[in-house]
């Protein structure tokens, strides 16, 4: 394999839950392939049930931030992945981007319901992230 990593970077409207446990959990399965990265369009803060979901298994994004878009502006990334509708809609091309992937998953932060039962449903998106992710960037 050759010395450089390919960039990605994953994008949703808040980058607050679906895009930071995609960086992460890229991160974490392929960091020796790609750089993985995140931003949204109106970002706001990291989910602490996406925070949560993650130490289960193993990935700590206890640190991350949620961040603009705009702060990739004349980045080149070799592929970038919207992974919810609006974020796609909102911005369906990025500069510098070689692919674009777009695979919407379910918004956890609306999911609603007493403390154990939001936390399934992150584990939910959480795991169907993951399975995309081992499928989609297997083999770099």
């Amino acid at each position: 394999m050759s010395g450089e990593r390919k960039k990605v970077l994953f994008l949703c409207t808040h980058n607050s839950a679906r895009s930071q446990m995609a960086e992460g959990i890229l991160r974490s399965i392929h960091g020796d392939e790609y750089e993985a990265f995140s931003a949204g369009t109106e970002p706001s803060r990291v989910n602490p049930y996406a925070v949560r979901a993650m130490a289960e298994i193993g990935i700590d994004i206890s640190e991350h931030v949620s961040k603009h878009i705009e702060k990739f502006d004349g980045h080149n990334f070799d592929t970038v992945v919207t992974v919810c509708d609006n974020a796609k809609e909102v911005c369906p091309t990025f500069p510098g981007a070689n692919k674009y992937l777009h695979k919407g998953f379910t918004d956890p932060s609306k999911f609603r319901g007493k403390d154990e039962e939001i936390l399934a449903g992150f584990r939910k998106v959480r795991d169907e992230i993951k399975g995309w992710i081992e499928e989609e960037f297997n083999g770099g």
